[in-house]
């Protein structure tokens, strides 16, 4: 009897998706909606938005580095839309 060839899972993905609830889990109490719209405002002032966090994991899955993740997420929206057009797969 043959064994079902197990998946491999592969450690940068596993890395990829802990970063991305980790960054959600920080977003989403500022991001709330609800009795207070001021905690929203602060976020948005903040600089805590989709963007950013979309252009950390893009970034983390792309060069593994905190440094490069921390200036890509400063510049959010622009690096989500590079990686679009540059974008291989």
């Amino acid at each position: 009897m043959s064994t079902p060839n197990k998946p491999q899972t592969n450690p940068s993905g596993i890395q990829t998706i802990l970063l991305t609830l980790a960054l959600m889990a920080m977003a989403s109490p500022l991001l709330a909606e609800g009795e207070s719209s001021s905690v929203a405002s602060k976020a948005i002032d903040g600089g805590i938005g989709l963007g950013s966090i979309i252009a950390v994991v893009a970034s983390w899955s792309r060069n593994k580095s905190i440094i490069w993740a921390i200036i890509h997420g400063l510049l959010g929206w622009i690096y989500v839309v590079y990686v679009a057009f540059t974008s291989e797969e």
